[in-house]
Order: structure tokens, then C-alpha cells, then sequence
């Protein structure tokens, strides 16, 4: 699988490549990372595609799943005004 993180962009395109990364491999599931919520949702879409593609590449039955994560968000855990058990600033909208 060493392949995989050192070819992503060859495997995947360098498109959805530039825009993502695998993060880590276990028993057949490939965990990508996007960098945007809109590419999350756009490999979602293509995983399928992926997996036929990666399975072609890497030997069949190599990736069984493909899970799409997110970008890294801002945390609202800390700060100056920060209370125990609350949300952060959403629990005073509405």
C-alpha cells in the first residue's frame, strides 16, 4: 500500500489527487482526506470509480471500501469565554 500514498495522483488523477490524499490503510478500507467539504462530497460520489481503478492498479480485492473524511476544522473548544459542557459560540444562535 506504500504505493498508493506515493502514486496517489497518478492512480486517482491529478485533479481529485490535488484535492486529496489517503490517510491511512487497514484490512481493505482506504480512508481518504479531502481538503474541502465540496471535494468530500465530490469523491463520495466517485468512489466507486476509485475503487474499480485502485483494484485495476493494485490486484483485485486490494481495497474492498473507500471512506471519504473531511478537511480539518476549526475547533471551538478553546478560548477566553469558553464554559464546561457548552458548544462554543453556536449555543447562542436562534
Amino acid at each position: 500500500m506504500h504505493g498508493v500514498f506515493g502514486r496517489w495522483p497518478e492512480l486517482v488523477g491529478a485533479e481529485v489527487g490535488g484535492h486529496s490524499s489517503p490517510e491511512s490503510f487497514a484490512d481493505g478500507k482506504l480512508v481518504v482526506r479531502a481538503e474541502s467539504t465540496a471535494w468530500a462530497t465530490q469523491l463520495k460520489l466517485l468512489a466507486p470509480a476509485l475503487l474499480r481503478r485502485l483494484n485495476e492498479e493494485l490486484g483485485d480485492g486490494t481495497v474492498t471500501l473507500i471512506e471519504v473524511i473531511g478537511p480539518h476544522l476549526p475547533t471551538w473548544s478553546k478560548g477566553r469565554r469558553r464554559t464546561r459542557d457548552s458548544r462554543g459560540p453556536r449555543d447562542t444562535y436562534g
